[in-house]
């Protein structure tokens, strides 16, 4: 037979909450295995509960009294590890879903989301899915879009040029190099000249410092 999803709500207005618990006990699989106003409250329970009673889908507010929401989500993360936690709230700032989601909440849904939309992302999440509200998945988009920016900008040196600014950055001259890399100087001279472009700058001292700043030392490692 297959087992319930357990849910437990942490959600600090009595009447949402209410409906909530109507909700999902009208669902024929799920249970509620707790509904707490605070996340203090919520995470001293978990250290009494029982294995059965250990919830699979936490929802959870992010503006709650005492410790928010975003200031649990470790928390909850730390004491039931296997627990997905999906945020359940109202707000939709930009700050509050990306940090949310960095700290790896598992969904992001607003309060204003039908019923149906809560228990379908609640098996969404179960099933590996990560449902995010419409008016919020822009927020998401804009950052990967960023990243992708940022990333796409930054200068792809080969593994060759690396090696030798590595070693100019190291204080050796290009005679030094050519000796070290069993190449030649003009080879080791076309190369500097490659990196000088691609990271246009016009002599060494730039270059590393260029590359310090563009982490592409770090990511040469």
């Amino acid at each position: 037979m297959k087992k319930n999803i357990r849910v437990m709500v942490v959600e600090d207005h009595p009447e949402y909450r209410e409906v909530l618990e109507i909700a999902l006990r009208k669902e024929p699989d799920m249970e509620i295995v707790g509904e707490f106003g605070t996340t203090e409250r919520a995470l001293r329970s978990l250290q009494d509960m029982s294995t059965r009673q250990v919830p699979d889908i936490i929802l959870l507010d992010l503006n709650l009294p005492g410790m928010s929401g975003i200031e649990a989500i470790p928390f909850f993360a730390n004491t039931i590890p296997d627990a997905r936690i999906i945020i359940l709230t109202q707000s939709n700032q930009e700050a509050d879903v990306l940090t949310a989601m960095s700290l790896g909440a598992a969904g992001y849904l607003l309060k204003s989301s039908t019923v149906a939309k809560i228990t379908d992302g609640i098996r969404s999440v179960m099933a590996g899915g990560a449902p995010i509200d419409a008016n919020v998945a822009k927020y998401i988009l804009a950052t990967l879009k960023n990243t992708m920016s940022e990333k796409s900008d930054t200068p792809s040196l080969s593994d060759r040029e690396m090696e030798i600014l590595t070693l100019l950055a190291k204080g050796l001259s290009k005679k030094e190099i050519a000796d070290q890399l069993g190449i030649g100087v003009s080879t080791v001279v076309t190369h500097v000249s490659r990196v000088y472009e691609k990271l246009n700058v016009v002599n060494a001292p730039s270059a590393i410092d260029k590359a310090h700043n563009l982490g592409l030392f770090r990511s040469h490692r």
